[in-house]
């Protein structure tokens, strides 16, 4: 409907705003982490793309070359150049630091002397530099494509194995470490001001049932998951750097063993490439899922039609011959029927149209509310 004057909305009384957030489940199995896309004929899996760089790897919910493949997620390791690993014989030793100290300062930011934060298993408290840290992590950084605007609180779930490479669940002696998942579930107890960081709100991650000390943390807004490598540990083994030995039983307390007749690689944590622990890190996951938030800000107008107004149009369909043609009497009320809504601005500039799913019918003797909402 074409009007012949404009109504002006008090902003006070005619606009108001709402905030709504939606989320999904997105749970991701083992398979397609690992194993589901093995092509024996090459080197690797499918959907997992390396990089020349060989800093991190992307996986993919399919053969990443193909156009229909969804990235979701990268993932990668690293140390503090504090950490009793790190050495200059070790391989890409000065990209494992860098890539900690590059996810530290994004996430971290810096402490008053000015140098990098270091990952604690409790972030709440000030740096002490003593076993709560976490020198030795791996990185999973998630799609926006999945993660949307964040990670929903107290949703977030990790089930990874810890053992040898050919039974990371165990199997193998009676030392051998099992399998453990990680949730942020205490994450709803904790939000607010004095849980959050450079990188934006975060939770902690426990083993399920909850342990004394968290192992890993959850970023919400950047969509990034740190846990500690001391979970590939024995149960025997102690200290957050305890990794590359074996206990006085033998149990295997090096995560990335991995079988020869598949990669051709062995080896610890310092001796391989990143790729290589990369590939470690994946074979262990059974089960990740969380998830994700989209938020969706509306601004609401009420588009008041009162009895007097909007009973008349300007199209020129309306009147034949100087008459109205929804009139059969000239006593008769004149009647018009509303089907967009235009909204300008104070230039009388059409910034808006919204349509009404059918017509709505309009005359002198009743009023009607349009509710217009704009999402963004």
């Amino acid at each position: 409907m074409a009007v012949k004057n404009y109504e002006t909305l008090n902003t006070n009384t005619d606009v108001t705003t709402t905030r709504t957030l939606l989320h999904e489940t997105v749970p991701l199995t083992g398979t397609i982490v690992s194993g589901t896309y093995t092509n024996y004929t090459v080197t690797g899996e499918t959907n997992i793309k390396n990089y020349s760089h060989g800093m991190f790897q992307s996986v993919y919910d399919y053969a990443y070359l193909s156009s229909s493949a969804n990235h979701i997620f990268d993932v990668t390791i690293g140390y503090s150049n504090n950490s009793s690993l790190s050495s200059s014989a070790n391989e890409q030793n000065a990209k494992k630091i860098n890539i900690y100290n590059e996810m530290a300062q994004t996430l971290l930011g810096y402490n008053v002397t000015g140098g990098i934060e270091i990952f604690e298993n409790d972030l709440n408290v000030a740096d002490d530099g003593g076993p709560s840290q976490m020198k030795e992590v791996f990185f999973l950084n998630f799609s926006r494509l999945l993660s949307k605007d964040q990670l929903k609180k107290g949703s977030f779930s990790l089930t990874i194995g810890t053992a040898s490479w050919a039974t990371p669940y165990g199997g193998g002696s009676a030392g051998d470490p099992i399998g453990v998942t990680l949730t942020d579930l205490s994450a709803s107890d904790t939000q607010g001001t004095t849980n959050t960081a450079a990188g934006g709100d975060y939770g902690l991650l426990y083993h399920s049932p909850f342990t004394a000390s968290a192992v890993g943390v959850v970023f919400y807004q950047a969509g990034v998951a740190v846990v500690t490598a001391s979970i590939f540990c024995s149960a025997s083994a102690t200290g957050p750097e305890a990794l590359g030995g074996t206990t006085s039983t033998g149990s295997q307390d090096q995560f990335n063993l991995n079988n020869s007749t598949m990669y051709g690689i062995t080896g610890s944590w310092t001796d391989l490439p990143i790729s290589s622990s990369c590939d470690a890190v994946r074979h262990r996951i059974n089960n990740l899922s969380f998830n994700n938030t989209t938020e969706i800000n509306s601004t609401i107008y009420f588009c008041r039609a009162s009895a007097p107004k909007f009973n008349y149009s300007a199209n020129r369909t309306y009147t034949t011959g100087s008459k109205i043609r929804v009139k059969n009497e000239a006593t008769n009320n004149p009647v018009s029927y509303i089907t967009t809504i235009g909204l300008y601005n104070a230039s009388n500039e059409l910034m808006a149209v919204a349509k009404v799913s059918e017509p709505i019918k309009k005359d002198p003797t009743n009023e009607v509310t349009l509710r217009v909402r704009l999402d963004f």
